[in-house]
């Protein structure tokens, strides 16, 4: 009777170390997929909207960081001269889904009305241009 009993305890305790091994394995591989998942880091330091100075004391040119989309901001300490925002490039340069904050900068030229836009992941360059003449303000791209 003492030899059936010892043999029932040991065969529960194998079962029980047999069964959490198991569930232990099975929450490392639940967590190594988990890991092997692309994660999506925000960093809420990094501006959407960034605002550039021009040489022109009452220009700016006002950045979208996520996308590259761009206008031209002027102010005025005169009711005489003209206030108000004008766009440069409306077109989102990436798909919604790769638009990052901070993945756009902003870097002048000697030339007064010409800044240089850099996609800070795939190093793609833009000639941006401002004026108040609409046919003058653009965006190409430098290949």
């Amino acid at each position: 009777m003492g030899r059936n009993i010892f043999t029932l305890i040991a065969l529960f305790t194998l079962s029980v170390l047999h069964s959490q091994g198991q569930t232990l394995q099975d929450s490392i591989l639940n967590n190594k997929q988990k890991v092997d998942k692309p994660i999506k880091v925000s960093d809420t330091h990094t501006p959407i909207y960034q605002l550039y100075p021009t040489e022109n004391s009452w220009a700016s040119i006002k950045l979208d960081t996520r996308n590259g989309k761009l206008w031209q901001v002027h102010f005025s300490i005169s009711n005489d001269n003209f206030e108000g925002v004008l766009s440069i490039n409306l077109n989102s340069l990436v798909k919604p889904e790769e638009e990052i904050a901070g993945r756009f900068t902003l870097y002048p030229t000697k030339n007064i009305y010409n800044f240089i836009l850099l996609d800070q992941i795939d190093g793609r360059t833009f000639k941006v241009q401002w004026n108040n003449d609409s046919d003058k303000r653009f965006i190409r791209e430098i290949y």
